[in-house]
């Protein structure tokens, strides 16, 4: 938050806030996701203090690219063009302007994954905005349970998608109904599952956590070619530092690959990846970060699905939440150019971007062709 020179950095100051708030208006009712983590490759530290500060000169803080998925985000993103720098400029500006960069952000999104939730109405937008290359992940839901999970990406996968559902520990009664959801997924010809521990409150069987349902995919003959697991930047609300740790290491021998969970912050990130390779783990990861959303859905299901316990930062702190909760408090182009140059080296081993869309599918699809054209196009 503060540079080591003592100097406010008004881009974590902002993101921070963000979780602040998200934590006031929501605490004390979340159901979380699965402890997860890493996977392996070859990244190394990149703990490094960028000298930028947001907003950038000559821009009114908060006035970033809005992420409402009413006309509203198309007339922002064009005043973005001209207010705020094009991406490929934006990188020159604050010193990213190597091609690294730039090649390394016009990679991520080229190939993202689009995280979806298993609701009626989600497929059809998916098919109108979605091309066939880009590779959509599925979530599980208590309340559907895991049949929803696995029929819609059954669906999408007829329709030539590349898919991969979420498989739910929780959700999971016991080896044999293991057997029969993992038959369906190798079906699917992916060969990809991702592993979590679930928003449900008790388990339905067998499989309380997502280590334990890992051990038992081992034992089956699964058929399975890759295998994902969540990791941590930040605190889980109901999984201590110490058991975020252990799961890494109990899972890094079964995963195959990392995808963090949603974080408002690219430092928050760039420090996370590098403490999981301090810790020996080098599984490519995916980062996670929010697409083009509505604010309140996002702060409601943020809070959900388990963000760190940033509500502290909020004591003396309330007017920059309330300015993240203005239109265009959260932008994922800042968000992605943060990220930048450390996880654009190909010896960090970031494998891409994984969007979650919170089921915004035409808003964030129409941000990232058009983010990705200006990249192109320098």
């Amino acid at each position: 938050m503060v540079d080591h020179d003592g100097s406010l950095d008004w881009g974590e100051a902002v993101e921070s806030a963000q979780l602040a708030g998200l934590h006031r208006e929501l605490a004390g009712n979340v159901p979380v996701a699965g402890f997860d983590s890493p996977r392996a490759g070859t990244p190394q530290d990149r703990n490094v203090i960028l000298p930028v500060r947001w907003p950038p000169e000559g821009v009114a803080h908060g006035a970033t690219v809005p992420y409402s998925a009413t006309s509203r985000a198309r007339v922002v993103i064009g005043r973005a063009r001209s207010g705020l720098a094009a991406p490929a400029r934006l990188l020159g500006r604050i010193g990213l302007g190597d091609e690294t960069s730039r090649a390394g952000l016009i990679s991520f999104l080229t190939s993202p994954r689009y995280e979806v939730l298993p609701t009626e109405d989600v497929e059809a937008p998916i098919l109108a905005h979605v091309p066939k290359d880009v590779t959509i992940t599925v979530t599980a839901s208590p309340r559907r349970g895991i049949d929803a999970t696995v029929s819609l990406a059954e669906r999408l996968a007829k329709q030539g998608y590349p898919v991969v559902p979420h498989i739910s520990a929780r959700l999971i009664r016991d080896q044999a109904h293991l057997r029969e959801v993992l038959d369906r997924v190798v079906a699917l010809g992916r060969g990809e599952v991702f592993i979590v521990a679930g928003d449900a409150k008790e388990p339905a069987g067998d499989f309380p956590d997502s280590v334990l349902l890992l051990e038992a995919i081992i034992a089956e003959p699964h058929g399975l070619k890759e295998i994902g697991v969540t990791g941590y930047p930040e605190r889980h609300s109901f999984i201590e530092d110490d058991l975020t740790i252990q799961a890494m290491w109990d899972k890094r021998r079964i995963a195959t690959y990392i995808v963090s969970n949603l974080c408002f912050s690219p430092r928050v990130v760039k420090k996370w990846v590098a403490r999981v390779r301090r810790r020996g783990v080098q599984l490519p990861i995916y980062v996670g970060l929010a697409g083009v959303a509505d604010p309140a859905k996002l702060l409601r299901v943020s809070t959900r699905i388990g963000l760190g316990d940033s509500a502290r930062f909020l004591k003396g702190h309330t007017n920059w939440f309330m300015r993240m909760m203005q239109p265009g408090g959260y932008d994922p182009e800042r968000f992605t150019i943060g990220l930048l140059p450390e996880l654009a080296a190909p010896e960090r081993n970031v494998a891409g971007l994984h969007f979650f869309t919170f089921n915004e599918i035409e808003a964030t699809e129409r941000w990232r062709q058009e983010t990705l054209a200006r990249l192109i196009a320098g």
